[in-house]
This record gives structure tokens, C-alpha cells and sequence, in this order.
């Protein structure tokens, strides 16, 4: 008989320490560097744990990358909704047999949300997206301001 070793004790979960460490780095980050909020539009440090992303900057857009491993793209939604691009999912459907006692779960079964305020040079109506190996691409192209109109006008 296999025997399973769980070390149970006093330990402080990975999730609780980490999660407050975040906001913390995050709110310096941003604190540090408030250009990226005001000439992209998307606050890339929000603090919020799931899923983790990186945000890219280009000429014409802004790439968000996020890690969602275990799903496939009927579970999860990008939506865009009064300037907000939020990307969520449920992790439901995880493996588990009745016939067995479960000696530790580590695995959740949970739904998550993530949301980006998208300011005023990202074209919301304009989105797209892709998920693959579980691996979401989400794409965001900035807006092309409208040229001021220019007219002579005749005096009187």
C-alpha cells in the first residue's frame, strides 16, 4: 500500500501571502509609472490574482496575454461592456471520481473575473480575441482620433 504524505501544520497558504504582496507591488508599480494608465488606458497592475497577465503596448493596440490552463474557449468570455474589457470563466467541470475518497483537493472549482478599464485612445466596439493551448490573446486597437476641421470663415 502506497502511503501519501500531506505535511499539515502552521503554514501560511502560497494564495494569503501572495495575494496581499501583489496589491502591494502592484500600487507601487503604478504609483511609479502613471504614464501607462493615462497614455494606454488599461491599469495592467489591478492586484487581482486569476489569471495572471501580461499587458504589451504597440503602435496601433495593446496586447493582454493571460495563462488559463485546463479550460477550452466554450468556458471562457471577453466581453466589453461601458468602456471595461472583462475577461472571466468557470473551472466547473474538474475531473473528480465518486468512487474515491478524496485525500486532498487541491484542485478548484471556481469561477473568475478579470476586468480592465479601457480609457479613451483604446477602441472598445474593435476587440478581438483568440484562445489556444490555454493561452488567451486578447487584442485591442487604439483609436484613431478625429482630425480637427479646418474652415476659413468669411467676415462680415
Amino acid at each position: 500500500m502506497t502511503k501519501l504524505a500531506f505535511h499539515r501544520g502552521p503554514f501560511l497558504d502560497r494564495d494569503e501571502f501572495l495575494t496581499p504582496f501583489d496589491k502591494i507591488f502592484d500600487a507601487m508599480i503604478e504609483k511609479q509609472f502613471p504614464e501607462v494608465v493615462e497614455q494606454v488606458g488599461v491599469t495592467p497592475y489591478q492586484g487581482s490574482a486569476y489569471p495572471k497577465v501580461n499587458v504589451y503596448e504597440y503602435d496601433d493596440k495593446v496586447g493582454i496575454v493571460a495563462e488559463i490552463p485546463g479550460l477550452d474557449k466554450k468556458q471562457i468570455k471577453v466581453e466589453v461592456e461601458d468602456g471595461v474589457l472583462t475577461i472571466s470563466g468557470d473551472k466547473h467541470s474538474i475531473w473528480d471520481d465518486t468512487k474515491a475518497k478524496v485525500l486532498r483537493r487541491e484542485l478548484k472549482q471556481s469561477s473568475f473575473k478579470r476586468s480592465f478599464t479601457l480609457g479613451e485612445l483604446l477602441d472598445g466596439d474593435a476587440v478581438s480575441a483568440n484562445f489556444k493551448d490555454g493561452v488567451l490573446s486578447v487584442e485591442i486597437p487604439k483609436s484613431v482620433p478625429e482630425k480637427p476641421k479646418r474652415h476659413s470663415v468669411k467676415i462680415g
